[in-house]
């Protein structure tokens, strides 16, 4: 088991988002960087990211260079959005998540982020959330 939004979570994250065939095809059509910042965790504020683009796609701690979209919640939020507690939807349309930088390219990459939940499904089953 990795804990939620560790280095190790992280790496899993990582290998999988490395090793996925889908990602690195639509990595061929689309670029984006994606910056994820999530605040008042247990061991403090947590900030990694997802760059997609010239056909590979990458995860990993830090900032996305280029950043075109930065998304920042708190740990609760985040915890709730990924345990499937709170739709992600609802927690922008309530605020919970901050979104700045280009909406238009997040919103052209939504097949990148629709592979990506796929990912994150097979991480998830190994992740503890406290």
């Amino acid at each position: 088991m990795v804990r939620y939004l560790s280095l190790d979570w992280i790496d899993a994250l990582a290998a999988e988002v490395a090793g996925n065939p889908d990602l690195a095809s639509l990595a061929r059509v689309h670029e984006i960087g994606v910056t994820q910042v999530v605040t008042d965790g247990p061991e403090g504020d947590v900030v990694y990211h997802l760059q997609v683009g010239d056909g590979s796609a990458s995860f990993g701690a830090g900032a996305a260079f280029p950043e075109h979209v930065r998304m920042q919640q708190t740990w609760d939020t985040a915890v709730a959005v990924a345990t499937g507690a709170l739709d992600a939807q609802d927690a922008f349309i309530g605020g919970r998540i901050l979104l700045s930088g280009d909406q238009q390219k997040l919103m052209s990459s939504q097949p990148v982020f629709k592979a990506l939940d796929a990912v994150f499904a097979t991480v998830r089953e190994r992740t503890e959330y406290v």
